[in-house]
């Protein structure tokens, strides 16, 4: 399993951190800053799934007026370490 970092662009949170086993899965995702009770609930939503499935569902996201969100932020995490 790999631990990954990612700073996040045009959201409330800050980073993101993650892993990425073997298999594809992704887990302990955790958001700093943002919306603390929606972004944990995405955590455990995302726990264990596949991460190109993870892309496939949230990316393209908003959050308001703006271009891009927290689980559209987590899509590009993953994208940069994964070709998806």
């Amino acid at each position: 399993m790999k631990h990954h970092t990612y700073f996040t662009e045009g959201t409330c949170s800050a980073m993101i951190e993650f892993d990425i086993a073997d298999d594809g899965t992704l887990h302990n995702v955790s958001f700093l800053g943002g919306c603390n009770g929606n972004l944990q609930g995405i955590g455990k939503l995302v726990e264990g799934m596949d991460a190109k499935a993870v892309v496939h569902r949230l990316q393209g996201i908003r959050c308001g007026f703006k271009e891009t969100s927290c689980p559209d932020q987590l899509t590009r995490a993953i994208r940069e370490v994964i070709d998806c």
